[in-house]
């Protein structure tokens, strides 16, 4: 039994690579957390859009307030241990009747982290159903090794470089449906995607905390930005990110570009091009 998961759905995430729901907060505290998103977006426009959607929680008080919510950092603690740091953060946000979706990928795959074994909890703000494109999950997927990606560059793929796994079947997928204020938390291996948000009028707002890394873990492509979250994860040539004292304070937004330019080499590392994701 672990402070927030129970032992059968901790025996359950090393077998199927992820576990959902999980209750963060309540729906209204999630819709809350929603509207100052859109106060944010109303305000600061252009730091939230594009890449820049890209470790917002650096320059924003309260995504790194859910980034640091204790019911999420005690979930995560019951799948790798009492200490661990966080890599970066994405919001996910699909507009109503958009084509945007996610292909079939890992997380794994680009991230420069090894070992692979660290964690992504998805944390929903608006309502994540078949309709407005919730994640889809293949069960024991992560088991296997790193597959085959085809960087696409698709116009309506909202991965950095449109990357998709061929021959998945779809029907072994299993969709993670979440309320506001529910959570999943997915492992770095498993293959997962998700659809278009077909519905009319609500935003499917995701925020991704990608990712959380054991005690060990290490870059092996760009620099170590890591968070410190848990415990002791200091390692040689480490930069601990410092958290913003209130929304877009310098400090934050230097903090962020640093961040944004190192995600984006590490992401694209040997791409042909490079896109605002």
């Amino acid at each position: 039994m672990g402070k927030v998961l129970t032992q059968q759905q901790i025996d359950d995430y090393q077998t199927t690579g992820f576990v959902s729901p999980i209750d963060v907060m309540s729906e209204d505290e999630a819709l809350a957390y929603a509207q100052r998103l859109q106060h944010a977006e109303t305000q600061y426009p252009s730091d939230l859009r594009g890449a820049n959607r890209n470790n917002a929680h650096l320059c924003f008080k309260f995504l790194d307030e859910l980034a640091y919510h204790p019911r999420v950092l005690d979930a995560v603690e019951d799948l790798i241990g009492a200490e661990f740091s966080l890599w970066g953060s994405v919001l996910f946000i699909k507009e109503p009747s958009s084509s945007h979706f996610v292909s079939w990928h890992q997380d794994a795959t680009y991230m420069g982290i090894t070992p692979r074994h660290f964690v992504t909890p998805w944390i929903a703000l608006t309502p994540s159903t078949r309709q407005t494109g919730c994640m889809s999950m293949i069960p024991g997927s992560h088991h296997n090794d790193i597959q085959p990606h085809e960087d696409t560059y698709g116009a309506d793929n909202i991965l950095t470089r449109g990357q998709e796994v061929k021959n998945i079947d779809p029907s072994q997928a299993v969709d993670l449906i979440l309320k506001p204020g529910q959570m999943s938390i997915h492992h770095a291996m498993i293959v997962h995607g998700s659809q278009p948000n077909l519905s009319k009028h609500q935003r499917r707002i995701g925020f991704a905390l990608q990712s959380f890394m054991p005690t060990g873990a290490r870059q092996t492509i760009g620099k170590n930005y890591w968070s410190p979250v848990r415990g002791r994860c200091a390692q040689a040539s480490d930069v601990a990110l410092k958290r913003p004292n209130h929304d877009m304070d310098p400090t934050g937004i230097a903090e962020r570009n640093k961040a944004n330019k190192n995600f984006s080499d590490i992401l694209y590392h040997g791409a042909k091009t490079k896109r605002d994701y």
